[in-house]
């Protein structure tokens, strides 16, 4: 089994910051990507950052980096706007022990930015 647990989501005032980080564990043998989803309530999921684009809205304000020893990435957020208010998630491509690649998905972490 492969678990994702995410963390440091909460309430920010607008213009503040906040840093997520996503750990992989269990029955793990590669990484092949690790990047970040939002969903706002009645709005589809969508990109934050991944390893090759970010979403249009982030507009230099975000960064997602990666430790690949820890199994982790992270989302590095500044000047928060009300608007990025979601709950956001962790998307992990994985190869498990038997060779098998699957698409694993965090509980999600609440962001909640006041104005």
């Amino acid at each position: 089994q492969v678990q994702l647990v995410e963390g440091g989501g909460g309430l920010v005032q607008a213009g503040g910051s906040l840093r997520l980080s996503c750990t992989a564990s269990g029955d793990i043998t590669s990484i092949n990507a690790m990047d970040w989803y939002r969903q706002a309530p009645g709005k589809e999921r969508e990109l934050v950052a991944s390893s090759t684009k970010y979403g249009d809205f982030v507009k230099g304000r975000f960064t997602i980096s990666r430790d690949n020893a820890k199994n982790t990435v992270y989302l590095q957020m500044n000047d928060l706007k009300p608007e990025d208010t979601a709950v956001y998630y962790c998307d992990a491509h994985i190869i498990n022990l038997y060779g098998i690649l699957g698409d694993y998905w965090g509980q999600g972490t609440q962001v909640t930015v006041s104005s």
